[in-house]
């Protein structure tokens, strides 16, 4: 049942406010303009827009669900959950009346961090959704199991259609009308309830009461902030024995040391799903905050790279269930051409992207059923023979492991003949989410999360840097809880890394989920990316916990996001654009339609578009100035 009757007296508003303040924690069926209320005419629905500010005003963030709880939607969280989402899932000032000045009343000026909390063993949607509705319920959910109510969608937008008329049909006529198969109506396109934190549209997020400075948040956001900078920092100066041997894999050790890690893993890792989860001011503050910790340890410049994409074959023989790129033998194939490029186009492709300015190209391909480590070094070859100055970036982790297993040597070993052939640096793709209850669901082929960290602490170890990514937004077993997992066993890996001999992951690249022609979404077992909310989280949250421990670039992927939202990241804990591409081919398989090249000029216009004293820069892989001369060629191209 709706509550609270109408919109217009402040007497219903007065109750709203009542009734919040009781503990009520859910306001029912609200639809105002869609159905008339024939029960109560003489209190018709409230607007939504009044309802949220109200809310909004008492604390609290009005989010939109679907017919069942959250808690009945999502697969049961593990046993660790943000303590945020009890009754009182989303009140964003619960200490706004309270003075934080450190005389104020015996107040506690710096509150404790999330704790972690049990969860109910009979909820989740394993439990409570039936397998053929299931499907339709992902295409409408969040990676909370809320209602996404927006239509915006990593690699391209879904314009909203009008649903006019179907609430006007009679009984007999709805009765008539068969349900439509999922996969027919699988863009529900609605149009826009929630703005981009998450919340419906309504009010102001509050202010800092001392001012007009950034939104506060709650505290439990803030003391979430707080821990995560001072644990970052402190790893980023003395990485214990534990962690190094650690090195951001898990322990199975009984030992007291190992224990109190153990504890404060725990507690890093609520406190990074609690800014996971942010909505509302909560998600203002947690922006506010990246964007600070960003100008503190980038400055204002954002850089990008000059590159190419040569993705060398599209043949795999492994089956990644949200692939839409990789093929199998064209006997078999049915979803496309596969293909193979000669060393000659691998050579001239490398070639003519250094006479547009390049200084690095990037290569990665499937995994070919034919190849072994020979194969990979002839790759590097050809590459460095087209344009011998240029950086080569090339090779997932899997395709490392791939090579070094054909050739029987170890990760190091095999890392140490591409180095010496010419490889600069290495990808750090193929991690989608470095938790492996997801990847078992999302990538069984693939190689498990400790066996990815082998690759990367080999790759470091024998002087070859990488990057990072993260690819989310996807099958059930993937939200904040996974994601938290993940970002902190990047940021243990790259302390340990670094402890050792100095190198670490150069960036970190969250990557969203491209739906549109995955595999894994046809087949209705994932849901349509991750909201434009969770994206800026995935970002903000990962310069947060990374950035403090000495992994301070943070890029935005256009491809993925869009030009207008990959600038609008800039503000939101970015530094970095990534590449120009001149190539894109994977996320364009995947159904992406932002274009497979963005010229220097362009990625200079967006930067000057943020304004705020923001200035690019052409950078190196490595982050270092680009050679004379590159950037005038990029711009001749």
């Amino acid at each position: 049942a709706a509550a609270g009757g109408g919109g217009g007296p402040v007497g219903d508003r007065e109750g709203w406010r009542l009734m919040l303040r009781a503990g009520v924690s859910d306001w029912g069926g609200v639809s105002p303009g869609v159905t008339p209320d024939h029960v109560s005419p003489e209190a018709p629905w409230p607007h939504l827009s009044e309802l949220a500010r109200v809310t909004r005003e008492e604390g609290y963030a009005l989010v939109p669900r679907l017919a069942a709880q959250a808690r009945y939607v999502v697969r049961k969280r593990s046993k660790l959950a943000d303590p945020s989402n009890d009754t009182h899932g989303f009140r964003e000032d619960e200490d706004e009346d309270e003075d934080d000045d450190e005389t104020g009343g015996g107040v506690a000026s710096s509150p404790s961090p999330p704790s972690p909390v049990r969860v109910h063993e009979t909820e989740g949607s394993d439990r409570w959704i039936d397998a053929r509705v299931a499907p339709h319920v992902r295409v409408l959910a969040d990676s909370e199991g809320f209602a996404r109510a927006s239509g915006w969608c990593p690699g391209r937008d879904e314009s909203p259609e009008s649903a006019a008329g179907a609430e006007k049909d009679d009984d007999e006529a709805k009765r008539r009308t068969p349900s439509k198969p999922w996969l027919s109506s699988r863009v529900p396109r609605p149009a826009d309830v929630v703005g981009v934190d998450g919340a419906v549209f309504g009010g102001r997020a509050p202010r800092d009461a001392r001012g007009s400075g950034p939104p506060r948040g709650s505290r439990r956001v803030r003391a979430a902030i707080e821990r995560l900078r001072r644990r970052g920092a402190s790893l980023a100066l003395d990485c214990s024995t534990q962690l190094c041997e650690v090195d951001g894999r898990d322990s199975d050790s009984d030992s007291d040391s190992d224990s109190h890690s153990r504890t404060e893993m725990d507690l890093d890792e609520a406190a990074v799903a609690t800014l996971l989860r942010a909505r509302g001011a909560d998600f203002d503050a947690v922006c506010a905050a990246a964007d600070e910790a960003r100008a503190a340890q980038c400055g204002d410049a954002v850089t990008y790279v000059v590159n190419r994409n040569i993705n060398y074959t599209n043949v795999c023989a492994l089956s990644c269930a949200f692939c839409a790129f990789s093929k199998g033998p064209a006997s078999e194939e049915l979803r496309g051409k596969p293909y193979l490029l000669a060393m000659e186009e691998v050579a001239r492709r490398t070639a003519e992207a250094w006479d547009r300015g390049a200084t690095e190209v990037c290569m990665q391909g499937g995994i070919h059923p034919d190849f072994t480590g020979e194969d990979y070094l002839a790759i590097l070859n050809a590459a460095k023979s087209g344009a011998p100055d240029i950086h080569v970036h090339a090779f997932s982790p899997l395709e490392v492991s791939h090579g070094a297993l054909t050739l029987g040597l170890t990760h190091r070993e095999f890392l140490k003949k591409l180095r010496d052939a010419g490889l600069g640096s290495l990808p750090g793709t193929a991690a989608e989410v470095l938790d492996d209850p997801v990847r078992a669901q999302l990538c069984p082929d693939k190689l498990s999360t400790d066996q990815w960290l082998d690759v990367v602490a080999a790759a470091h170890d024998a002087g070859v840097p990488t990057t990072s990514t993260m690819m989310f937004g996807h099958v059930d077993t993937d939200g904040p809880d996974a994601w938290a997992r993940h970002l902190l066993r990047l940021r243990n890996a790259h302390v340990a890394s670094v402890s050792r001999n100095g190198r670490g992951f150069t960036e970190f690249v969250p990557l969203p989920f491209v739906h549109f022609e995955a595999p894994v979404f046809r087949a209705g077992a994932a849901r349509r990316g991750p909201t434009l909310r969770e994206c800026v989280l995935a970002h903000a949250v990962g310069r947060l916990t990374l950035g403090s421990a000495g992994l301070t670039n943070v890029q935005a992927s256009w491809v993925k996001m869009g030009p207008e939202m990959a600038g609008e990241l800039l503000r939101a804990g970015c530094n970095d654009l990534g590449g120009v591409l001149m190539n894109e081919s994977i996320t364009r398989a995947a159904g992406a339609r932002h274009g497979q090249e963005m010229s220097a000029a362009t990625m200079e216009a967006i930067v000057r578009g943020v304004g705020g004293g923001r200035v690019a820069r052409v950078r190196t892989t490595a982050y270092g100035d680009a050679p004379a001369g590159r950037r005038d060629a990029a711009m001749r191209a």
